[in-house]
């Protein structure tokens, strides 16, 4: 799992934060911005918001104008499946479920149709691990 982390963070320029919210208390919030600070092409995906840190906020994932890399979900595991078939109707490469998130059906359902996926670990935590600050990707 550790290889497969470390690659999937390297090789990743888009994430769409999947339940980013605008208020800066929440963990989706400052982890959206740590993204952007080490150089992640940040989308965020909440309905319900309009803008967060300067970035237009998604309605979904298949909304989202480019190719996505990485979902990194944030929303209650009830929800895992929703986002795991917009991440797939997206063409995502991965996704990530954080702690809180993980549902072991939806995970199933990502691997059998062809997503990476990584549940139970906090994307933020991982990178900071490695020690990953990317230059911005234009």
């Amino acid at each position: 799992m550790e290889q497969k982390i470390s690659e999937l963070l390297q090789n990743a320029d888009t994430i769409a934060v999947v339940g980013m919210s605008d208020s800066p208390m929440r963990d989706s919030n400052r982890i959206g911005e740590l993204l952007i600070d080490v150089g992640y092409r940040v989308y965020p995906v909440n309905p319900t918001i309009n803008s967060v840190h300067g970035l237009h906020s998604w309605p979904d994932v298949k909304s989202v104008s480019v190719q996505i890399d990485i979902v990194d979900v944030f929303r209650n595991s009830i929800y895992a499946k929703e986002v795991v078939f917009d991440a797939i109707e997206a063409g995502a490469k991965a996704i990530w479920f954080q702690y809180g998130a993980e549902e072991p059906e939806a995970e199933r359902l990502a691997r059998d149709a062809g997503l990476e996926v990584i549940s139970g670990y906090c994307i933020a935590v991982e990178i900071r691990r490695r020690g990953i600050n990317r230059q911005p990707v234009d």
